[in-house]
């Protein structure tokens, strides 16, 4: 199943819920052609691995989260495993020199809640699914 995220204590929330699940959130709007493409693709990968998150923000609805998450192109596929430790996204750096113990971790913002592990654009369901298996 894809869960429908309108705002930032949505995404928040389900965030938190996934727990160390794999989560994909699909940005996407329900004017563009690829967007609808590969929907019924996506939810059918979210039957088909049932220990992985789904979800979707229609950009246009929720443009503070496309903001948010600078989202440029639709469709765009985000993927977050929830960590132990506050960091930025995408940040490597700070969680490398946290888990070393070179420095403490900051708490930054309830925002960094989760690292952002992987995106990218576009509609190809065969680069979404390798990566899903790669990542859960």
């Amino acid at each position: 199943m894809v869960q429908s995220i309108k705002d930032m204590d949505e995404l928040k929330t389900f965030l938190k819920a996934a727990g160390c699940k794999l989560v994909v959130v699909e940005f996407s709007a329900k004017w563009c052609g690829p967007c609808q493409r590969i929907y019924p693709l996506v939810h059918a990968m979210s039957l088909k691995y049932q220990n992985v998150m789904f979800a979707n923000v229609d950009v246009d609805a929720s443009q503070e989260l496309a903001q948010i998450y600078h989202v440029k192109a639709v469709p765009t596929f985000q993927m977050f495993k929830q960590t132990q430790k506050v960091c930025f996204h995408g940040t490597k750096l700070l969680q490398t020199l946290t888990s070393l113990q070179i420095f403490e971790p900051i708490n930054i913002s309830p925002l960094c809640i989760c690292e952002q592990i992987f995106e990218f654009c576009g509609a190809d369901a065969q680069k979404l699914e390798a990566k899903i298996q790669e990542l859960m």
